[in-house]
């Protein structure tokens, strides 16, 4: 990106008269931003958090609502100790030398502080360890079997008043009551594979009966984490600005960012901020231009991302002076498009056995139950060396469809009425779209997908040869044991059964993403950087606006989560610090006036 603005613009920038003044602005209402207004009103820092869209929460309230933080007190509580020397190796591993030895210190030091505090804050924030979900790379030195994904419990929104309806919904909006908590995903996608998904089912019927008897409103994930989060923070008096888009930062003759200005009402608003301006704003999603300039494979339009995502908060900040890195990283996930808007991720399908997924010659590409990040980033690699990877196809039989929960598909004799997709027959908005083709045999499936037929016989005779084996030499599908979370650990190899005879199903799985992850170039105590590393005084950066701790890798679930709570709780306690701030002990329950 460049910057056309002249000096006249900055110098318009600099314009000395306030209409509000603040210790700490923070500029965006994810998880990130209210974890920094939190920490910061803890020190006894007067914040405002200015938010672009009418409802708050961005791409925190659309998330699966995990924080991965290893030492955290919750796992601690829970008996596991990990030692930080390990995990710190793990993280060095998986972000290969991308990340520097200073931040992923600071992660693993604050991450379990900033959840403490957080617990400690508000009786509204609980949080809970989800035992056994293991890091996405558990094998390697440092990596956990256990995991550290961190969630927060369900709750009734109903508590949150007026500012309910004010809370970002998420993609698809469940009936009243069909609602599952952090530890009971995986049984759900055993529904008909153990007594624990059939007692599950139950749970849910009742769940919803309940709903509609007593109008309970219980959400969860993400949902439950900015709920949580915005009680905590009206306990505390915060104030937040929806409908502000902040326009430009401002600074001063020094080159320090000293506030920001805001469109708010239809008038722009100059509010100075003494300690620091935190950038919590969120990647640039859905920017057609930056993401055709940084990453040209991506379709905006299937980004799970906020939609008001479109890296306003990256733009200022590089006006100005801050450097930008992994422009053409994001939180990849292949998904499946069903038109108008509806975009349905892949996950536990790609663990299921029974199936594989073929680019566009028909071949085997991936481990199919590989991290999605891995897999996003393969796809890239593929389209560009001219081989169609974009979109893949994920192909199974009749036996799976009937099995196993399949893009939200349940396994059960139609229901009339049902909330979600019952029955045998695939549903008619799915077949409309395109992104679901079947074929009674694989030449007839192969014509219908545009792959060479006799490619796809090779795959599927090879693919079949291996399950009956239960190894996978090619691409050593179910040797992880992240491989093995969502699979069918009932059957001998949980994750490989043959293909066998048709009917096949074939899925169009598209690149998506949960959001960009590069960004403004920060340090350990998240300050923004220049060019020459040397830190921009005033302004802060966390979350998608920030190049991402993680590199090009993910290191577990919720590693999105994680480092934007973290690093805003940094960037509070570093403002803080600076002005000589009280410490969150003595500054409980204090208030803004």
């Amino acid at each position: 990106m460049t910057d056309s603005r002249s000096d006249h613009d900055h110098e318009h920038d600099r314009d000395p008269e306030p209409d509000r003044t603040v210790d700490v602005l923070v500029v965006g209402s994810g998880a990130g931003g209210l974890t920094a207004a939190l920490a910061a009103n803890a020190r006894g820092l007067s914040t405002l958090v200015v938010e672009k869209a009418a409802h708050f929460g961005g791409s925190s309230a659309l998330s699966g609502g995990g924080i991965w933080a290893p030492g955290a007190p919750q796992q601690v509580r829970a008996g596991v100790r990990l030692d930080s020397e390990d995990v710190l190796e793990y993280l060095r591993k998986i972000t290969d030398e991308l990340v520097g030895d200073d931040r992923l210190r600071a992660y693993l030091e604050h991450a379990p502080k900033m959840l403490a505090f957080l617990e400690g804050a508000s009786e509204h924030l609980r949080f809970v360890w989800k035992p056994g979900y293991p890091d996405y790379y558990p094998e390697l030195p440092g990596g956990s079997a256990e995991g550290s994904v961190i969630n927060i419990p369900p709750i009734d929104m109903r508590k949150l008043g007026a500012d309910a309806e004010r809370l970002l919904p998420p993609h698809a909006v469940a009936p009243p009551g069909l609602w599952i908590g952090p530890n009971e995903l995986v049984d759900f996608y055993r529904l008909r594979q153990t007594w624990k998904g059939k007692l599950l089912f139950t749970r849910l019927l009742w769940r919803m009966v309940r709903a509609r008897l007593l109008g309970e409103r219980v959400v969860t994930m993400g949902q439950a984490l900015m709920t949580r989060l915005m009680l905590a923070f009206r306990e505390r008096g915060l104030e937040l600005w929806l409908d502000s888009p902040m326009t430009s930062l401002t600074t001063d003759e020094t080159g320090r960012v000293t506030g920001a200005e805001i469109r708010r009402d239809g008038t722009v608003r100059r509010v100075r901020a003494l300690g620091g301006v935190v950038v919590a704003s969120g990647g640039f999603d859905h920017d057609a231009e930056l993401r055709r300039t940084h990453q040209p494979q991506a379709d905006p339009s299937l980004s799970l991302g906020a939609t008001s995502n479109t890296g306003d908060g990256i733009v200022a900040a590089q006006r100005a002076g801050a450097d930008l890195d992994l422009m053409d990283g994001a939180w990849w996930y292949p998904a499946v498009a069903w038109g108008e808007g509806r975009v349905q991720f892949s996950l536990n399908e790609r663990m299921m056995p029974a199936q594989f997924i073929v680019n566009g010659d028909g071949d085997r590409f991936i481990n199919e139950a590989a991290p999605y990040q891995d897999f996003g980033y393969t796809m890239i690699a593929g389209e560009d060396a001219g081989v169609r990877h974009i979109p893949v196809w994920l192909i199974t039989n009749e036996w799976c469809w009937r099995r196993y929960v399949i893009f939200g598909h349940l396994p059960l004799p139609r229901i009339p009425f049902a909330p979600v997709p019952t029955g045998r027959k695939l549903p008619g908005s799915w077949t409309a779209s395109g992104s679901v083709v079947t074929g009674g045999t694989l030449d007839e499936l192969a014509g219908r997908i545009g792959v060479p037929a006799d490619r796809l016989r090779r795959t599927a005779d090879r693919y079949d040869r291996m399950a009956g084996t239960g190894r996978d030499p090619d691409f050593h599908r179910g040797d992880s044991l992240y491989d093995q979370y969502y699979s069918d650990r009932t059957l001998p190899h949980p994750n490989l059964a043959p293909l066998g005879e048709g009917p096949y199903y074939a899925f169009a799985l598209r690149l998506s993403d949960l959001g960009t992850n590069g960004g403004i170039v920060t340090d350990a105590r998240a300050r923004a950087l220049r060019g020459d590393g040397t830190a921009i005084d005033g302004l802060y950066a966390t979350g998608n606006a920030s190049a991402t701790i993680m590199g090009r890798s993910y290191a577990g679930a919720g590693a999105t989560l994680g480092p934007a709570m973290t690093f805003g709780y940094v960037a509070a306690n570093d403002i803080a610090d600076a002005r000589g701030g009280s410490r969150p002990e003595r500054a409980e329950g204090r208030r803004t006036p």
